[in-house]
């Protein structure tokens, strides 16, 4: 047998595949909303499954899928816990509604959220199958086990769960009291890797995405939002993008109302009947704007204030001993000053959403994170109640945050309403990156007194960034508690003398959550100073972090009078243990051989270690670079507790791709204004991290734990910029403590 290679042009593969007929986007049906599947199913216990009598078994995803493989997992804890055969289950996708409770899939919270709602539906199901079957058989229900997708008798005969589909539909749903859960030691899916439900339809181009979504006599939009954050329209001429061909009209969106929130940017929507007549007749467009105040934004200005403010005295978030008595008795002063610019979230599936708004309602399709966000957002934008607002969720192209901003969904709405017709507004690249919710600029001052063993007698950390608050409250300027508890109020070290505090910073941009949030900036800082103290001491730096954490104990930043939010978790549940961190840096140290490791020539390794969604997590990173100064990262170790996992193949994958996503943000992630104009455009001057420039290998390393479920999607990120500057110190005697790297000569 041979086999021949042809060059083939990236038109002639098209061509190819399109006259084959082997990818026919248009072609695609939307996906039935999962009330409607599982009202037409037999036996239907809750809201979270239904069950057919041919075996077949629906379960509700309520959260969105975008790689990170909360569509699957928390549906597998469901089959797990009913004894279901997950290959005979299939998933529908809900609907924005509050009866699913918290759908905002964000935060790095899905399982813990959702873990003993999922095990509740499914014990319930499984004890109305054995129920159903004992009273079939006569025998007492104590003597019948479900076992893989049937109820066993202990005589040994069996029924299928279909066959009691029925008989349990006309049971009572038993009390939670009732409810008997599986003992882990039994659990069949719960820990395991497992593929994604989805993975079929995503490797063959099946899957549908937010710009895959279609509707009858649907039209097409593009917007010219104004160029600066509040900027309005003075006065348009379309009389040029009405000439090009397939554009139907023009509308002008109304411009917010301040505080912005997830309201629309306002601008001119051209309309057509495609998105590339869409773009181009944009490109036609002459608009006069009213730019506003912030046209006199320029973040290189802005940035002198940050850092300036940083080193003034700022609110004070919390405070331990006599900070000054400590500086006082020590033997030397070490101060260090770090910032980190404003950065994108660049999901490779721009924003999307298709709307049709009729007789006071509208339902949407939408690439969103958070289709309740969806209702609340579109809901007083077309002056109607959220309930009115049905949001059907696609598949994801990426999120990291921006997604759970529904501002295009808004737009869509609006237009549909105007037209009175369905409308696919689609986002450009150029769009996602200019009018992004930005990760938050920030800088940070550091300073540590030391005693003659390079011991901290004192440490003051301070943090000046744009806030999230902004974007919804109008003059906010200071970081929330949640903000500064991200790696900054809730430093573990045992000081005897410590303080935090946070200076105030405007925005001028528009300010979201991205993933891993502060904790970029707050991780940044504090592990690079701590390596920074170590290197100053002749210690090594593993030893002198474990050294600063202490003892293992729980700290309770409540008796110390810190407003902590701890992200959502109970204090009891989720106490702040250095016991665990001390933990995953001695695993990380193991994994990676850290112990017998030499830096110097151009080739070294660094460590951090960090505590955020509730996870504790360590990472070294080893780099080797060239005489040009071009990075390249061999390896890159990573241990994390989260604590209980449900889906393990998708844990290391978020810990894999977050080396990859923390590499974008080191050492080229930068967004920068002029004039209240948003530079970078597209991934030439925003770039992410390519093959070459990624990792090659990730190891990871899962603590085994009994701890409740903590956060995946996140915690993987913050660690890794620090530990990358410190591998790079380690290697070049270089210290760089400003981002992104790509600003510097590294060799």
């Amino acid at each position: 047998m041979s086999a021949s290679i042809q060059k083939v042009s990236r038109r002639g593969f098209l061509r190819g595949m399109f006259s084959a007929g082997a990818l026919l986007l248009g072609a695609r049906v939307l996906p039935q909303d999962a009330l409607a599947a599982l009202e037409g199913t037999t036996f239907q216990p809750n809201i979270w499954l239904g069950l057919e009598t041919d075996g077949t078994l629906h379960i509700v995803a309520h959260r969105s899928e975008m790689g990170t493989g909360s569509r699957t997992a928390l549906p597998l804890v469901v089959a797990d816990e009913m004894e279901a055969d997950f290959a005979r289950v299939k998933l529908e996708q809900a609907i924005g509604d509050k009866k699913y409770g918290d759908q905002n899939t964000d935060g790095s919270r899905s399982i813990r959220y959702g873990l003993e709602v999922m095990h509740e539906a499914g014990a319930t199901a499984r004890l109305m199958l054995e129920r159903a079957a004992a009273q079939k058989w006569g025998v007492d229900a104590g003597e019948c086990h479900a076992k893989m997708h049937q109820v066993v008798h202990s005589s040994g005969k069996t029924l299928g769960f279909g066959e009691l589909a029925e008989a349990a539909a006309k049971l009572p749903v038993p009390d939670k009291s009732e409810l008997k859960f599986k003992p882990k030691s039994e659990y069949r899916y719960i820990g395991k890797s497992q593929p994604i439900y989805d993975m079929k339809d995503l490797v063959s181009g099946g899957g549908t995405f937010g710009m895959d979504a279609k509707m009858d006599g649907m039209v097409y939009a593009s917007v010219e939002h104004p160029p600066v954050l509040g900027g309005k329209v003075k006065s348009f001429d379309d009389s040029e993008a009405k000439k090009v061909p397939g554009v139907i009209a023009t509308v002008e969106l109304p411009a917010f109302k301040p505080p912005h929130g997830f309201q629309s940017l306002g601008g001119v929507a051209v309309i057509a009947k495609n998105t590339w007549a869409a773009f181009q007749g944009r490109k036609k467009l002459q608009i006069e704007w009213d730019l506003g105040p912030n046209a006199s934004y320029t973040s290189a200005n802005f940035k002198q204030y940050l850092t300036e403010t940083a080193k003034k005295p700022g609110k004070e978030i919390r405070n331990v001993g006599d900070v000054e008595k400590g500086f006082g008795e020590a033997a030397k002063i070490i101060e260090a000053e770090y910032y980190v610019p404003h950065l994108a979230h660049a999901p490779m599936e721009p924003p999307a959403a298709v709307a049709s708004y009729e007789n006071g309602s509208v339902t949407l399709w939408a690439t969103t994170q958070n289709p309740q966000a969806v209702q609340q957002a579109v809901a007083p934008a077309l002056g109607i109640e959220e309930p009115k607002v049905v949001c059907h969720v696609t598949l994801l192209g990426g999120g990291f945050g921006r997604k759970s901003k529904p501002d295009y969904c808004v737009e869509a709405a609006l237009l549909s309403k105007e037209l009175g017709k369905p409308v696919k507004v689609v986002w450009s690249r150029e769009d996602d990156i200019r009018f992004d919710y930005f990760h938050a600029v920030s800088a940070m001052y550091m300073k540590a007194g030391v005693d003659k063993k390079g011991r901290p007698t004192a440490w003051l950390q301070r943090s000046v960034f744009t806030p999230i608050g902004s974007t919804f409250a109008v003059g906010t300027e200071y970081g929330s508690s949640g903000e500064m508890g991200m790696g900054f109020s809730d430093t573990p070290y045992a000081f005897a003398n410590h303080r935090v505090e946070n200076g105030p910073a405007p925005a001028h941009i528009r300010i979201g959550w991205m993933r891993s949030v502060a904790n970029i900036y707050h991780a940044f800082a504090v592990c690079s100073f701590t390596d920074e103290l170590a290197h100053a001491a002749g210690k090594d730096p593993k030893q002198y972090l474990l050294d600063l954490i202490g003892k293992p104990r729980k700290i309770d930043l409540k008796a110390e009078g810190v407003d902590y939010a701890n992200m959502g978790g109970s204090f009891e549940e989720y106490p702040l243990d250095t016991g665990r961190l001390r933990h995953v840096i001695e695993t990380v140290a193991k994994a990676s051989n850290w112990d017998k490791r030499k830096s110097g020539s151009n080739k070294g390794f660094g460590i951090a270690a960090h505590r955020s969604f509730l996870s504790y997590i360590a990472t070294v990173v080893e780099v080797d670079i060239d005489e040009k100064g071009k990075v390249k990262i061999p390896n890159v170790w990573t241990a994390v507790d989260v604590g209980q996992i449900v889906h393990r193949e998708r844990v290391l994958g978020q810990f894999e791709g977050g080396n990859v996503f923390g590499t974008s943000l080191a050492l080229l992630g930068e967004i920068t204004a002029s004039d209240g104009r948003v530079d970078q455009s597209n991934f030439h001057d925003y770039p992410v991290a390519r093959i070459q420039q990624a990792p090659v290998k990730s190891h990871v390393t899962i603590v085994d734990s009994e701890a409740p479920p903590a956060g995946v999607g996140e915690p993987g990120v913050p660690p890794f910029a620090p530990a990358l500057c410190n591998a790079i110190f380690a290697a070049t005697g270089k210290r760089y403590r400003e981002l992104p790297l790509s600003k510097f000569k590294l060799a």
